[in-house]
């Protein structure tokens, strides 16, 4: 039998619960009005092409943002760094594209807002933020902004004019920020008044599970290429080599990467070997057991985004909220099975979340009911650009109709999408 065991560094087992975050809802952001999804350890999202899949992770990408400490205008725009290099990716679409503006509405509205809700050390904390865009001067200002616990409101800004915003601390207690900057970034920046904000803010760790995201998007282009020891893995999979290399220098873990590769792929692999050119850069090989080596230039693009998956997940220190867009993309439907599982314990054990859109029915079909319960559908309205968010468990008959035939045959017929149709239409209709 493989070993197909996990291996858990030691900083991913200390005792202590985690953050995570539990739900997030997008107001006015792109197309969607009022829309929530909620998160679990392993959430998937379906939902055909231009639904607004994509507009989920530019609302990650935002938070991700204010956690990079990132003013509003870099988080939309892009920011460079003084050599003139691109330090951080503008969001998709024109500036007046982010924020929800329908000419046909009335109430047509020129802010946004996310709501995120969350739990750390296990209780719960609760983040919003709503920013209005000025398409005269093309720039964003904070309405908004608050986190709350369970019971009591930690800090709530103040609307105010000149180009700056108060800040009521829990305490009662007033501090004058920047309004083009979230407050949320200007207190993990150290500063003069830094010894003002009161202890239980400064102890937040919001900030901290922003920061801690990444967005991945492989290309087995990138990921053939050599790579210099001690690189990180890029968001495309550059360094692949360099970072096997470390990964491998436990043999615990290079089984457990070689046998989730055996089980993957018809190759009988035994070892993943590395060499260095002249320049010292890693090279990367597959060795056989019958004496073969595949280099990663003639490794399958499936293999590679295996193996690249494999990185982010069995690694040291992994991201906390690792944000895919499809997944699935180059593995046979026969070893997507393998993806499921590899997924849905490593996000178990290891504290950490996965987010991916798939179009795979297959992967839909092996999923265990932990994901089930969190998978939500996305679907445009009919005759409206506008997106709904559905949990797939709260749709009539979802759950009865998947033990019979598999979710993956609910998603390849378009039921999905049919029966959500049908379940806002009568839900207008009663409202009306």
């Amino acid at each position: 039998m493989p070993n197909r065991g996990l291996f858990l560094h030691g900083s991913d087992t200390l005792p202590g619960k985690p953050t995570v975050i539990t739900s997030i809802r997008m107001v006015n952001f792109k197309n969607f009005v009022d829309e929530t999804l909620r998160l679990g350890p392993f959430t998937m999202i379906v939902g055909s092409n231009a639904s607004g899949k994509s507009n989920i992770r530019d609302a990650f990408r935002f938070l991700h943002g204010i956690g990079r400490g990132y003013s509003l205008a870099e988080i939309v725009k892009g920011k460079w760094g003084s050599g003139g290099q691109r330090e951080w990716q503008p969001l998709r679409g024109a500036a007046n594209e982010i924020v929800r503006l329908d000419p046909s509405s009335a109430d047509a509205g020129s802010t946004f807002a996310f709501h995120v809700d969350m739990e750390v050390d296990g209780e719960p904390l609760y983040y919003s933020i709503e920013v209005e865009y000025d398409p005269h001067y093309v720039q964003y200002e904070i309405v908004e902004e608050k986190v709350r616990d369970r019971s009591r409101i930690i800090y709530g800004t103040k609307s105010s004019d000149g180009g700056s915003h108060w800040v009521d601390w829990y305490d009662g207690s007033l501090m004058e920020f920047e309004q083009g900057i979230p407050v949320l970034t200007q207190i993990n920046r150290p500063q003069e008044w830094s010894d003002r904000i009161p202890p239980e803010v400064a102890k937040l760790r919001i900030s901290d599970a922003f920061a801690n995201m990444r967005f991945w998007e492989f290309s087995p282009e990138l990921m053939r290429i050599s790579a210099y020891p001690g690189t990180p893995l890029g968001d495309r999979g550059e360094n692949l080599p360099a970072v096997l290399k470390d990964m491998c220098a436990d043999p615990q873990l290079q089984s457990t990467l070689v046998s989730w590769l055996q089980e993957l792929t018809p190759m009988d692999v035994s070892k993943l070997d590395f060499w260095q050119d002249p320049d010292t850069q890693v090279h990367l090989r597959l060795c056989e057991r019958n004496g073969r080596e595949v280099s990663a230039g003639s490794a399958s693009d499936g293999t590679l985004r295996f193996l690249a998956l494999l990185a982010v997940l069995l690694g040291k220190d992994p991201p906390k909220l690792c944000f895919f867009e499809e997944i699935d993309t180059g593995i046979h439907p026969v070893r997507l099975h393998l993806l499921t599982e590899l997924i849905e314990r490593q996000t178990t054990e290891r504290n950490m979340q996965v987010v991916t859109t798939t179009h795979a029915p297959t992967m839909l079909t092996v999923i265990g009911d932990g994901t089930f319960a969190n998978t939500s559908v996305v679907s445009r309205l009919e005759d409206t650009s506008d997106a709904v968010i559905r949990p797939v468990d709260g749709i009539p008959e979802a759950s009865e109709l998947r033990r019979e035939q598999g979710l993956g045959r609910l998603h390849e017929s378009g039921w999905l999408e049919d029966a959500l149709f049908f379940t806002e239409r009568n839900d207008d209709e009663d409202e009306a």
